[in-house]
This record gives C-alpha cells, sequence and structure tokens, in this order.
C-alpha cells in the first residue's frame, strides 16, 4: 500500500503539468474556439529559457540572445523564472495576434493545420536555438519529503498540486466573477452581441491568451526539475492534456484540473505495475501513452454533441476542390520526367527522389482524406509505420512473397485506419483532429517504440523479388539501384491512378457530398457513415504502401522511421503544396521530410538543420494567407489568365438592354 501511495503521489508533479494546459486549452477555447495545439510547445520554450538562464545567465531569444550573467554566476532563480514566463507570454500573444486572430472566421481545417505548424515551429526553433542536449533543470521548489501511511512524498510534487489547483481556481473566477471574464463568455456564444456592448473579442481573447501562457511557462518551469528536460516531451504533453480537458467538455476548469491531476497518478502507478512479476511483457512499455487516446474516444463518444461550439459570424469553405481528370499525355510525361530523374542521378538523390515518390504517396492519402472528405487526420504516418513494421513480421517470419506482403501489410494498416476513423461517425472537425493525434502518439509509444512487439534491432525487411529479379534497395557500394528505383515508381503510379480514378467518379462525388453537407448527402442517398469509413480505409490503404515502399528503402526499420513529428511535417507540406489537389501531394512529395527538397537544402545550402523550421514556417504562412496552398493559387492564377485571353479574343458583345425601373420591377 506505501509502495502504491508513493508512486501516486509521484505522478502529481505530471498531472500539474496536464491540468494546467488543460485548464489553458479550455480557457482559450472559450475565448477563442481554438483548441490550441501548440499549448505543451509554448511551455517547452519557456522551460529552456529558465534553464538557459539558470546554467549561464544566457537570455535567449528567436534571434539573437543577452547574456544576463555566466556560469560562475547565473542568473537569480527568481528572475529566471519571471523572464520563463514572460516569455511563454509573449509567444502566446504573437500567437493570437499573427496566426488565430487571422483565422478567427476561418475554417477549421485552417485553424488545426495552422496550431500545428506554431506547435512544429516553436519545437524546431527549441532545437535550434538551445543547446538540448548539455541543459538541465536545476531544482526551484524545496526538496524536502514527508511521511503518510508508509509513503514517502515530496513536498514538491504537493506544491504543484497546489498551483494546478490555484491556476484553475483563478481562471474560473476570471471567467465567472470579472466584467472582463464574463464578457469574453458571452462572445463565445454570440460575438455580434459582444461587439455591439463595446468589447471587442479580440482583446478579450488577448487578456485570455495572455493568462493562459503565463500559467504554463510557470508549471513547467516549477516541475522540470522533477520531470526532467526534453526537447520533444513537453510539446506532446498537449495529447493528455487534450484529454482531460475533454473530459471537463472544454468548459469546466474544475474537472480537467482534477482529471489532469489523477491522470498523472495513474499514468505513474502503471509504471509502478510494470514492475510486478505477473505484468504481460507486452504491456511494459508505451501502455501510459495509449490511456489519454482511450480517454479522448470516450469522452467525445459520450459527450462530443455537448461540447459547446463557438457563435462566429458569416459562413466559412473550405479550400476550393478541383475534380482530377486523367489525361494520357500529362500522365507519361509526369513518369518519363520522373524516370529520367532517377537514371541520372545516383547517390543521395536518387534516394532522395525515391523519397519524394514515396512521400507523394502518402501525401495523398491526406489529400482524399482531408481535403476531399473533409475529415482531420493527422496520424498518416503511423498507418504508414503499422504497414511497414507489419511488412517485417511479413517477409522475416512467413517468407511471404512480393507484392502480396506488401498488399497483406497495407490491409493491415487499412484494418487501423477503419478502427481510428470509428469516432469520425459521431465527432468532426477540430475534435476529430485531437483523436488522430492521439491515436498517433499512441501508436508510437506502445507499438513502434515497445521492444516486444518491434525489438529494436529485429525489424529486418527482406529485399524484394519478382520472377527472379532481385528488387533489393542496395547493390554493394549503390546506394539506391534503378531497380529499386523503378519498382517503387511503377507501384506509386498504379496507386496514384487508381486513386486519381475513384475521386473523379462517383465515389469522390460522395466525398465531396460529405464534406460539404453530411445531411444534405444523407438525404440524397449517400450512406455518410459507410463513405467515412471507407475514406479512412483508402487512405490508411495508401499510406500503408508508402509505408512498406519506405521499409525497402531502408531495409530495418526503428521507431525513428515513422514518428510524429515527421507525419506532421507531411501535413505540413501537403496543406502547404495545397490539400484539395494531386498537384499539391506532388509538392508535398518534393519538399518532404528527406525528399530532393532536404537533400537540397542539407546538400546544396547547408540548412539542412534549419528543414523543420521551413515547414512550419510555410504551413503557418500557407493557412493564414494562402489557405489553397501553392498548387490552388497556381491554378487560380491560369484561371485567371485563360478568362482575360478568352475575354480579348471574344469579338465585342452587344451593349446590354436597359435595365428595368424600380417600379417596373415592383410591379413584375
Amino acid at each position: 500500500m506505501g509502495q502504491f501511495l508513493q508512486f501516486a503521489f509521484l505522478g502529481l508533479s505530471t498531472g500539474a503539468v496536464y491540468a494546467v494546459l488543460a485548464t489553458s486549452l479550455v480557457g482559450v477555447y472559450a475565448a477563442t474556439g481554438i483548441i490550441n495545439f501548440a499549448q505543451g510547445a509554448i511551455g517547452l520554450w519557456s522551460v529552456f529559457v529558465v534553464a538557459a538562464l539558470r546554467t549561464d545567465g544566457t537570455l535567449v531569444l528567436p534571434i539573437g540572445s543577452i547574456g544576463l550573467g555566466s556560469e560562475d554566476n547565473p542568473t537569480p532563480m527568481l528572475l529566471a523564472v519571471a523572464l520563463g514566463v514572460v516569455s511563454a507570454v509573449v509567444w502566446a500573444l504573437l500567437a493570437h495576434l499573427l496566426v488565430f486572430r487571422p483565422l478567427r472566421h476561418a475554417p477549421v481545417l485552417a485553424q488545426v493545420v495552422a496550431s500545428v505548424g506554431l506547435m512544429l515551429f516553436l519545437q524546431a526553433l527549441v532545437q535550434l536555438r538551445f543547446d538540448t542536449d548539455n541543459l538541465f533543470a536545476l531544482s526551484i521548489l524545496p526538496e524536502k519529503t514527508v511521511e503518510f501511511a508508509g509513503a514517502v512524498i515530496n513536498v514538491s510534487d504537493l506544491i504543484l498540486a497546489g498551483v494546478a489547483i490555484a491556476v484553475a481556481a483563478l481562471l474560473w473566477a476570471y471567467f465567472r466573477l470579472t466584467v472582463f471574464g464574463v464578457a469574453t463568455r458571452a462572445g463565445s456564444e454570440d460575438e455580434l452581441a459582444a461587439r455591439l456592448t463595446g468589447y471587442s473579442p479580440d482583446r478579450l481573447a488577448a487578456i485570455v491568451w495572455a493568462i493562459t501562457g503565463a500559467a504554463t511557462g510557470l508549471i513547467v518551469a516549477l516541475a522540470a526539475f522533477t520531470i526532467g528536460l526534453s526537447a520533444t516531451s513537453y510539446t506532446f504533453f498537449v495529447i493528455p492534456a487534450l484529454a482531460v480537458a475533454l473530459v471537463g467538455r472544454l468548459t469546466s476548469f474544475g474537472v480537467a484540473c482534477a482529471a489532469g491531476l489523477a491522470l498523472g497518478s495513474f499514468q505513474s502507478t502503471i509504471t509502478w505495475l510494470t514492475t510486478k512479476d505477473w505484468w504481460p511483457d507486452w504491456a511494459q512499455a508505451g501502455l501510459g501513452d495509449a490511456v489519454p487516446f482511450l480517454i479522448i474516444v470516450v469522452a467525445l463518444f459520450l459527450m462530443g454533441g455537448k461540447i459547446p461550439s463557438r457563435g462566429s459570424l458569416g459562413e466559412v469553405k473550405m479550400p476550393e476542390v478541383r475534380i482530377p481528370r486523367i489525361r494520357v499525355l500529362p500522365a507519361v510525361g509526369i513518369v518519363a520526367v520522373a524516370a529520367v530523374a532517377l537514371v541520372s542521378t545516383s547517390g543521395t538523390w536518387r534516394f532522395g527522389i525515391v523519397t519524394s515518390i514515396i512521400l507523394t504517396l502518402i501525401a495523398l492519402s491526406l489529400v482524399l482524406l482531408t481535403g476531399y472528405l473533409g475529415q482531420i487526420s493527422l496520424a498518416s504516418m503511423a498507418f504508414a509505420g503499422a504497414a511497414g513494421f507489419a511488412l517485417s513480421k511479413l517477409t522475416t517470419n512467413w517468407n511471404v512473397p512480393f507484392p502480396f506482403d506488401m498488399i497483406l501489410a497495407a490491409l493491415l494498416a487499412t484494418a487501423l485506419g477503419i478502427i481510428v476513423g470509428i469516432p469520425a461517425l459521431r465527432i468532426r472537425g477540430a475534435q476529430l483532429a485531437v483523436v488522430t493525434l492521439a491515436a498517433a502518439v499512441a501508436i508510437q509509444g506502445f507499438v513502434f517504440s515497445n521492444p516486444k512487439l518491434t525489438p529494436y534491432e529485429g525489424n529486418v525487411i527482406t529485399d524484394p523479388t519478382l520472377f527472379g529479379i532481385d528488387l533489393g534497395v542496395r547493390d554493394g557500394t549503390n546506394l539506391v539501384t534503378l531497380r529499386f528505383s523503378f519498382m517503387v515508381l511503377v507501384v506509386v503510379t498504379i496507386a496514384t491512378l487508381v486513386v486519381l480514378r475513384l475521386m473523379g467518379g462517383s465515389t469522390g462525388r460522395a466525398f465531396l457530398a460529405v464534406r460539404s453537407n453530411e445531411r444534405a448527402a444523407a438525404a440524397v442517398g449517400i450512406n455518410v457513415s459507410a463513405t467515412k469509413l471507407l475514406g479512412f480505409a483508402l487512405s490508411a490503404f495508401l499510406a500503408g504502401i508508402g509505408g512498406c515502399l519506405i521499409g525497402y528503402s531502408r531495409g530495418q526499420l526503428s521507431a525513428g522511421s515513422f514518428t510524429v513529428m515527421i507525419g506532421l511535417t507531411l501535413l505540413a507540406m501537403t496543406y502547404a503544396g495545397g490539400i484539395t489537389s494531386f498537384a499539391g501531394a506532388c509538392i508535398a512529395g518534393v519538399i518532404g521530410p528527406l525528399g530532393v527538397g532536404y537533400v537540397f537544402l542539407h546538400q546544396t545550402l547547408s540548412l539542412g538543420e534549419y528543414y523543420e523550421l521551413f515547414a512550419a514556417g510555410s504551413l503557418l504562412l500557407m493557412a493564414v494567407l494562402n489557405p489553397v496552398g501553392v498548387a490552388g493559387a497556381f491554378s487560380d492564377t491560369m484561371d485567371r489568365i485563360r478568362a482575360q485571353r478568352k475575354a480579348l479574343k471574344e469579338p465585342d458583345s452587344p451593349p446590354p438592354l436597359a435595365e428595368p425601373t424600380a417600379q417596373a420591377g415592383a410591379h413584375v
């Protein structure tokens, strides 16, 4: 009993971070109607600011730095914490002013991808600006302990829990007892009414952003010594925080806080249970990451219809879709260009071209599901990874030949995609994005990083052969063989043509109908539920084929091959290229991770370390300034040019008839 209580109390430190992030998410949602996926990343910047100040007295800025001390004389603790909190407030306000305020009335898709882009941007900026390997969090809270019922409890854990409760209480008091807070709540229900009474929703939202930014910066600075300092952990703390915020229906600060503390204790208790002899080996790692996903799914299924939506001004539309038409000459030309590029290159450049071709297929899965069907998914790389690891088992343990091994592995990813897509039958928009992101994190932690399911050194993939021809990726010192390159090109071409045919036919029209209006689609006889599940199945199958090709190109897989960050980066590139078109998928493939654009940036310009920053920045700019992406902007420009040429070629038309008078119009 004493050990159980001890681990339960140890989890209060992590639970306190969950609780503050969750209450911050509730506050931002109440003020803006936006689910801020970057809330944890704001805290990540803050905690590294404090660590740098306490280590060598350097105040690191996005550009440049200010010396406020030295290694022998670091910045005083209180000043360091204060500057860390201020930095979090500044980032929160910049996020509001530069990103989310321009997207106030944008489609949910634009808001979600902008939030994800901000998360990726801050994550990349932290890794660029801070020496993350040599910075450590120093103790801020007292290092004392007390005994209770046979358990040794850290006083710091109790203080952190108290801070989380205090933050929840202050946010509740602000929204319930202050004039500005009541006006913010009123504006969330009727923004026009709030403006008519003299309150600016933008200014009210800025106050909430500042408060939540300060709370996030404070809690991570206090908890870093206990939890540890990692360049990625605090970013993904937003997943369990979203889980407990949804338990509180994104409205209750008290429920979100209590659920956050309870979740932290529960995860710590699971860690204690894994040390028991009776605990199964397959559940030794990653189970704590899967718990938030289960909580999110259950919460949304039970309360999805009760989660309030924010009142807004005017209608919003998704980016325009262009129906794909397969034309023989352009299709042959694209394949010919890719073939010539493969033949004329070698080594790293050929590997980059092959990777771009594979990423184009995975990006096309996002175009199909998100651009056409309107279902926001952040788990594409999880589907690809599931197929890749399944391919390893099929080729090494059961000797399934090519291409049947790839098809079976992709079908496994399809089943996983249907399971993840089941919540889409009841929820949509940003809530579905939360589910798919949580699913991606759970799959990465519980499957990809689980040594019992995917051993660190045992995920070898046998080279494919067809009719006795070796299609392996390597041959001696040759990094990528032409045989393998053309095999990838053929597989991706066939899959792409089939998908484009589906998108241009009745299936694509059903997808667009569901995307436009689910009730109207159902009224004309479309089975909305079946259509959604079909979209998830096709998208997961495409991503699975891509994951298998990635596996063949590596020869051996690890958890790092299919991280959530890679998936989010590919989503960023797809949105920047154009989330609703095949051309956008091609652009995403070219500039995707380890693709041609990455090779050019890394080898030619020697700027490979800035790739993630470039990807996130491109996503933010596209989400705010050009939601249709590069492909959409190019198509719009060409349409205008063609319209102008047509107008110049046509002869002058006769003058229009005179418009009827007001009286005549009324009489008619």
